[in-house]
């Protein structure tokens, strides 16, 4: 123990001696562990962002969409979910709280929304009262969709913050009028704000009752409906989506042969599929930045290999006096682990503050996260890189032949 706490005290002392020298040699390990620090930080506080998303959507929720497969795409065939096929979900499927269907504008994802010679351009879909629960959604005044809404085609409409803003619409623009697709609708609901997600607004929709929208596309072409399922028990999940593909292939008389035309999700699905794809592009990036610790630890063997020449007759007098081999190697080892541990400090708080400030460069982007495995792995692989590129300058000191050492000039 008194030899690791002198061996510990002498490296401290050289590495205070020659302190400029000491922070060229750890400079590659602070760029090294900075810009590791600062791309996971990003990458994984948009992983955090994500994950925090779709846990608003509900575990127990199952959403459905059409799917053309490329062989049926080729052949210039279209799926669709249809009225009969939600509603044959809907007689057949126990454990279902309430099936929600989406219908979008035939105008395109986004479409022109106008008011008083403004105009913006939101995404528009038509649904029902259980939209509300699906998206979770908080009305800020106002109501949402009812029931009533939807039998009587009424034409009324909510509204995010964005379209409200864009539009210059009042404070409370519950009673005003917009116009949409040439027709006018009154805003009977003004959605609290969500703010943006993946550089996107949250804020920038106008929901209608389903039977309106259907009316405004027309009912000459069969609409091609997005639905989603809340469950009363998270436990029957799988069962339900087992029922539910047997349900759609039938109702679509798909062969055993060929693929689904539909596509059935979960959040946890969703989430899973980012989350993998984000933990990719951590580990390639990662990588990528983390060459520049094997160039920091380079220079910290050529710098310690200088040190161990410019000390060969301080080594010499140790040894004369009594000093053992592992007494100089664990010297010279602790002083480039010492060296790789504060680059790594310095590294890991640079590298935190740059990744604060490139989340709040982008606008929309979220802030930065750092969790406590990059912390940790950042520090042990910079005691890793002490001891890798240590070990060969330790021992060329360790080796040295006393009388060699003293009579060197």
């Amino acid at each position: 123990m008194f030899s690791l706490i002198e061996s510990f005290r002498s490296a401290i002392s050289s590495i205070k001696a020659h302190g400029f020298r000491s922070f060229l040699t750890t400079l590659g390990i602070i760029i090294g562990v900075s810009s590791t620090i600062a791309v996971v930080s990003v990458v994984q506080g948009l992983s955090h962002s994500i994950n925090q998303q779709f846990e608003g959507f509900g575990a127990n929720s199952i959403s459905i969409r059409s799917y053309t497969p490329r062989k049926e795409r080729m052949k210039g065939k279209v799926a669709r979910i249809t009225a009969d096929d939600i509603e044959i979900i809907r007689k057949n499927i126990e454990g279902v709280q309430y099936i929600t269907p989406t219908l979008g504008s035939n105008a395109g994802a986004t479409s022109a929304i106008r008011y008083n010679g403004n105009k913006t351009f939101g995404q528009v879909a038509g649904s029902t009262y259980n939209y509300q629960s699906v998206q979770n959604i908080d009305i800020k005044f106002g109501r949402f969709l009812s029931y009533s809404d939807n039998q009587s085609r009424r034409k009324v409409a909510v509204i995010g913050e964005k379209v409200r803003n864009e539009l210059s619409l009042p404070s409370n623009p519950v009673g005003s009028f917009i116009e949409f697709s040439g027709e006018w609708f009154k805003i009977i609901g003004l959605a609290e704000p969500k703010g943006s997600f993946f550089g996107f607004s949250q804020d920038n929709f106008l929901v209608m009752p389903y039977s309106t929208m259907h009316g405004l596309n027309g009912n000459i072409t069969e609409p091609d409906i997005f639905v989603q399922l809340q469950l009363k028990n998270i436990e029957n999940l799988e069962t339900i989506k087992s029922k539910i593909i047997q349900l759609l292939r039938k109702q679509h008389r798909l062969k055993a042969s060929e693929d689904d035309d539909f596509k059935i999700e979960t959040p946890e699905q969703l989430t899973s599929g980012i989350s993998q794809v984000i933990d990719t592009m951590t580990i390639v990036l990662g990588g990528i930045v983390s060459i520049s610790l094997i160039v920091g630890g380079i220079g910290i063997m050529n710098i310690m290999l200088v040190s161990v020449t410019e000390r060969t007759r301080e080594i010499g007098i140790c040894k004369a006096i009594g000093a053992k081999r592992h007494h100089i190697l664990l010297q010279f080892l602790i002083e480039a682990v010492v060296l790789s541990l504060l680059g790594g400090i310095v590294g890991i708080i640079l590298g935190y503050g740059l990744g604060f400030l490139a989340s709040a460069a982008i606008p929309g982007f979220p802030p930065a996260n750092v969790p406590l495995w990059a912390i940790a792995t950042a520090f042990g692989f910079s005691a890793c890189v002490g001891i890798l590129f240590g070990i060969l300058p330790a021992s060329k000191a360790a080796n040295l032949d006393p009388i060699d050492a003293l009579r060197y000039e």
